[in-house]
């Protein structure tokens, strides 16, 4: 039974694996990898059926195409068959996880599972969209299911590397290696395919939507999918643009510019075509984007980071949205009217598909809850899950923005404490 009042996840943090501080001043909060302790009350472990388990794979041969993680191990991916109806269908989920953009921060992420293949968890769990149950994944469930590790900090999108500090910027390489070893495994004859990803993730499956498009032929019907990877170039709670000095740092270390879109380097600069308000408008293949307006990350680390907070006017804020001033509050209406502008030109093209709902929330679709559930978010009557599907097979337009906050009941806002 739907919740009347908004369902709040409460997580408890760790700092040494929740904030980590650059050399720049720039805090990273990593929100995809926190683990929420409590669900109404509930274990988490209590709270959900026991997902499906997926080995990882490694992609052997890559490292004689350079295709390999900052520390030089190999990249590598989580495949589950699809069958039936499924068995020549494929949804490639690309993993998200912050980036790194200096030479110290990249030599740190490279003794982590963002940046080496030896620290990466050897099983996942295949929940949400990966999930193999029609109860939970209704229109994807059998499905060939990828999910491609991300270990080079740059959005699977640079080419470079630093001898000195021994690291390698390989990310559009390692992208090349495991779309081509997946090819090789059945991908090459799909008959529907769609590129998703989430955060740091879903800004790559922007970047290569049209570049995943041209490997199959014109009969093959081919999405992507991009969820809380519309990261805005927005002015922080000072007045300056720390997302904008990050991401320069990140396209400059990483040999980011040659492999982003001519349509947008011909008339802007490179860091401005890292940011996807800029490139969405020339993807040429059908592609939908689901956002949280109040992108919590976004809210933490791009609007609001104690760089640009030293007295910490915000902090409360931005661990529970329900301790916002009003002139908080409007600020974030700022940053929504942002958002909601930047997505105006894409909206007009019926290819293409939105769900942007007034949540302070980041990552919606590999999570169970408010993937598809008994009180997953809507916008209208219509959930995530649904509402992709809709979209992905043609049984609707979907263009759904939400009012703004606080009119949505239906949201899982992430709570910190």
């Amino acid at each position: 039974m739907r919740k009347v009042m908004g369902l709040i996840m409460v997580f408890v943090l760790f700092v040494v694996g929740f904030v980590s501080k650059c050399a720049d001043g720039f805090e990273y909060f990593n929100l995809t990898d926190l683990q929420f302790e409590s669900f109404y009350g509930v274990s988490a472990a209590a709270a959900a059926p026991r997902p499906l388990l997926v080995g990882l794979t490694l992609v052997q041969g890559a490292a004689s195409r350079g295709a390999v993680c900052l520390d030089g191990t190999l990249p590598g991916y989580h495949l589950h068959r699809g069958y039936g109806s499924g068995g020549n269908s494929w949804l490639i989920q690309l993993e998200g996880g912050g980036w790194c953009n200096t030479r110290r921060n990249c030599i740190y992420r490279k003794t982590t599972r963002r940046g080496s293949s030896n620290f990466m968890e050897k099983v996942l769990p295949f929940t949400g969209i990966l999930s193999n149950k029609a109860e939970e994944n209704p229109d994807f469930f059998n499905w060939n299911r990828v999910k491609i590790r991300y270990c080079d900090g740059a959005s699977f999108a640079g080419d470079s590397e630093d001898k000195a500090a021994q690291l390698e910027f390989r990310g559009q390489r390692i992208w090349s290696a495991a779309i081509d070893d997946l090819m090789s495994k059945g991908m090459r004859s799909a008959n529907q395919a769609l590129l998703s990803g989430c955060s740091a993730g879903g800004l790559a499956s922007i970047l290569h939507c049209d570049e995943f498009r041209y490997l199959f032929p014109r009969t093959t019907k081919v999405k992507c999918l991009s969820d809380a990877g519309l990261f805005l170039d927005a002015v922080d709670v000072s007045g300056g643009r720390t997302l904008r000095n990050f991401f320069g740092g990140v396209v400059g270390l990483q040999g980011v510019q040659k492999n982003l879109p001519n349509t947008c380097t011909n008339h802007l600069d490179p860091t401005s075509c890292f940011f996807p308000e800029h490139l969405i408008a020339n993807v040429k293949t059908p592609l939908f984007i689901l956002n949280a307006a109040y992108d919590s990350w976004q809210v933490q680390a791009s609007l609001a980071p104690p760089s640009a907070d030293p007295r910490g006017y915000w902090r409360d804020c931005k661990m529970d949205h329900a301790r916002c001033s009003s002139s908080q509050i409007q600020f974030l209406q700022g940053f929504r009217n942002h958002m909601l502008n930047a997505i105006k030109g894409f909206s007009m093209s019926r290819q293409n598909g939105l769900f942007i709902n007034s949540c302070f929330a980041h990552c919606q679709t590999e999570r169970q809850d408010t993937w598809f559930s008994d009180n997953s978010p809507l916008i209208g009557n219509k959930g995530i899950a649904l509402a992709v599907g809709d979209w992905y097979f043609n049984r609707a337009g979907i263009r759904a923005i939400d009012c703004p906050y606080p009119c949505d009941k239906t949201c899982h806002n992430l709570v910190f404490k």
